[in-house]
């Protein structure tokens, strides 16, 4: 039953490609004739400017060999004269003009554009020198050759003037008033190279080469379900990269913790996303893994927290305590990079085992950890200059032995049945 409800429309798709194929033979039957009448006009010129140019070699007149040489080097010549035009000429031109854009889609055409002029002159002296003396499919095979190289010319500008939007994009992108992501901007080029080129041999294999897009079209779906069940991890990575590009948790250049990898991302493809460690070690993570873990954005914090701890000795008056708060509030305060909502706090907290303990907390308001290294060293430094100019000693671990002959902290034994404490000395 099927088979049957398919036969009209196959029929139909026949029948198309039956007249495309009549209208084509129809049309190179005209490009023959039309060169046909041009070549015996310049024949019989030929023959009256001198006898020997109509003599025939390998069954071509002579005169058609000589002006297939002169229309190819013309055309060779040609070509290189449109590419300078367009380089040097036409750029000067464009240049003063107030935007950049035509400047670019002049300068990336003189490359195509010398390929097209070189391509359709050689075209014209295979055609001087085929047409009449050999078969007309040899016309049909060079003609087509020769529209294919032009299609392919153009796919070339085409895929050329990528570029020029990327870095259109690229620009906007970097303008911190757009929300716009360079990965999303990397993902877009690729794209669009990947949109030109698969439209444009297409549409060459559909028109010029003479292939069967349906087919063609029927085994890329059989093929394509085979590979989606053979490459599942691929498609996942392929969906992963959509979400981290739409939900933009983390941008290219950020640092970023992401399943233990802590460092920042070198880059975003299509299949993972790339992290380069603190120790300098490329850590690659599927990017399945990365739309589902947990991800800590170092990178966009606004600020950060240092807490810090300093301990001085017990035999510290506390006039000298309060001396050493006030040193750290005074150092803190107003930093260079310092949040009036946020200012420093320094506080006398505890009674530790080796050490009276004073803590700070205080915020550095930058995203720049090397710049933040750089200012704890400034203040560590500062606060021993102070410390040191005032007395104030920094506490270490220690112990205290009391010994027995210490006048100020006497033994005392006391005996069983004895109604007063004995000091070594009395007994």
């Amino acid at each position: 039953m099927a088979s049957a409800a398919d036969a009209p429309s196959s029929a139909v798709v026949s029948a198309d490609r039956d007249a495309e194929a009549l209208r084509r033979a129809e049309h190179l039957r005209d490009l023959d004739s039309f060169f046909t009448a041009k070549v015996d006009i310049i024949d019989s010129q030929a023959r009256a400017i001198h006898p020997s140019l109509g003599r025939r070699v390998a069954g071509v007149a002579l005169w058609r060999y000589a002006l297939f040489v002169l229309v190819v080097l013309g055309a060779l010549l040609g070509g290189a004269v449109v590419s300078w035009f367009l380089r040097h000429y036409a750029t000067r031109l464009t240049a003063r003009t107030p935007w950049n854009l035509d400047d670019h889609l002049v300068s990336n055409a003189a490359q195509p554009a010398q390929l097209v002029v070189q391509t359709l002159g050689i075209w014209l002296g295979l055609m001087l020198l085929v047409v009449g003396s050999m078969p007309i499919a040899i016309v049909g095979l060079c003609t087509r050759l020769a529209m294919t190289v032009v299609a392919a010319a153009v796919l070339w500008y085409l895929y050329r003037l990528v570029d020029v939007a990327d870095r259109y994009l690229r620009t906007l992108a970097e303008r911190d008033d757009n929300p716009l992501d360079t990965t999303v901007v990397d993902v877009a080029r690729r794209a669009m190279r990947i949109s030109v080129l698969v439209i444009g041999i297409v549409f060459i294999g559909n028109n010029l080469l003479d292939w069967d897009i349906t087919a063609l079209l029927a085994s890329a779906g059989v093929v394509g379900l085979a590979l989606a069940f053979a490459a599942q991890d691929t498609i996942a990575n392929f969906f992963g990269t959509l979400m981290v590009l739409v939900d933009r948790p983390f941008r290219v250049g950020e640092r970023v913790v992401i399943d233990g990898a802590d460092g920042p991302v070198e880059s975003i493809g299509f299949r993972s996303t790339r992290i380069r460690t603190l120790d300098g070690h490329l850590v690659t993570l599927p990017n399945k893994s990365v739309a589902n873990a947990k991800i800590e954005n170092v990178g966009r914090r606004p600020s950060i927290k240092r807490v810090g701890t300093l301990g001085i000795t017990y035999d510290t008056p506390v006039e000298k305590v309060q001396k050493a708060l006030q040193i750290v509030r005074d150092i803190l305060a107003g930093h260079r990079c310092q949040d009036p909502a946020q200012p420093p706090r320094v506080f006398f907290t505890d009674f530790a085992d080796c050490a009276l303990t004073i803590q700070f907390i205080a915020w550095f308001h930058s995203s720049d950890f090397w710049d933040y290294r750089q200012w704890c060293e400034e203040v560590n430094l500062e606060i021993m200059r102070r410390f040191d100019a005032e007395g104030i000693e920094f506490a270490l671990p220690t112990s205290t032995t009391y010994l027995a002959q210490d006048p100020k902290r006497p033994l005392v034994i006391t005996t069983v049945g004895a109604t007063d404490p004995l000091t070594p000395r009395e007994r």
